[in-house]
């Protein structure tokens, strides 16, 4: 009997514990619930806050950001969260929309001073110096400033890493799925060109396609790039005509399930990027 009654016991402590959780881990006893639009901003609220707060990402592994519809439960953890990262500007109006009606503190993290936003392209995080302001803001969000300023120091080295990688290339040019990397071709001397515009659902003109293949051969491009979250289709059709091979650069908007699986963050995809953008420019 005795045995019973504790295995019943055990059993409804269990339950009251699933039911907490109800609705997922947000609310945690003691820690700051944060609700952030998609990965580069979970991962700098998480890196810089760490275990003083609780990280949701909006933005499921494996889909685009610029896609993002949201279900009845994220809704609601808009509301109840205590911070909102959003990176603003229309980048995911739904979300942004959403957030009007949350109780907690909404940042948009474009509208950071100093950040310099160029050509209404959200794509900021891709160059480590601007992801570092963005990192600052949140922790001071956060009331995380030690955290966010260890975080800052890692960028720097990446920074460093990509200056050394970069210095001395054969070729400058840049062909890309997706204009994204504007601002990473701009911190590092580099020329970006792209077969799409800033969201990955803008399809070129035959038109555009041709000026595209004539830059290519014109320029002497060898790689073609394409990313992880969009079809690579177009990229490697101007591959097949030009006579180019293609490579992954990622803009990292969010991570694949495979690449969780293998352990994958910013930093690590960032120097993937790396290396791909020294075997396409020939650098030494």
């Amino acid at each position: 009997m005795r045995l019973r009654i504790t295995l019943i016991l055990a059993l409804m402590a269990a339950a009251a514990g699933v039911a907490g959780c109800g609705g997922g881990a947000l609310h945690q006893e003691g820690r700051t619930s944060v609700v952030a639009a998609f990965y580069p901003l979970a991962y700098a609220a998480e890196q810089s806050g760490g275990p003083a707060v609780s990280v949701y990402n909006l933005t499921p592994a494996g889909a685009e950001p610029h896609d993002l519809e949201l279900a009845p439960d994220d809704v609601r953890r808009i509301q109840e969260a205590d911070v909102v990262l959003l990176l603003g500007h229309g980048f995911q109006p739904q979300v942004e929309r959403a957030a009007k009606s949350s109780s907690g503190r909404v940042a948009l993290l474009l509208d950071t001073p100093g950040l310099g936003q160029r050509d209404n392209d959200p794509h900021v995080w891709l160059d480590p110096g601007r992801y570092s302001l963005l990192v600052h803001r949140i922790g001071e969000i956060l009331h995380a400033r030690a955290g966010a300023a260890a975080l800052a120091r890692r960028l720097s080295a990446l920074d460093s890493e990509y200056r050394r990688g970069l210095a001395e290339c054969a070729r400058h040019e840049i062909v890309t799925s997706h204009a994204a990397f504007g601002y990473l071709a701009a911190r590092y001397g580099l020329e970006q060109i792209s077969i799409e515009g800033l969201t990955p659902e803008a399809e070129p003109t035959p038109a555009e396609l041709r000026h595209v293949a004539e830059f290519v051969r014109r320029r002497h491009v060898t790689t073609i790039y394409f990313e992880t979250l969009v079809s690579p289709k177009l990229a490697q059709t101007l591959a097949r005509e030009t006579g180019t091979k293609t490579a992954v650069l990622d803009p990292i908007e969010g991570l694949t399930p495979e690449a969780i699986e293998h352990g994958a963050d910013y930093f690590s995809v960032m120097r993937a990027n790396l290396a791909n953008l020294r075997s396409g420019l020939g650098c030494r």
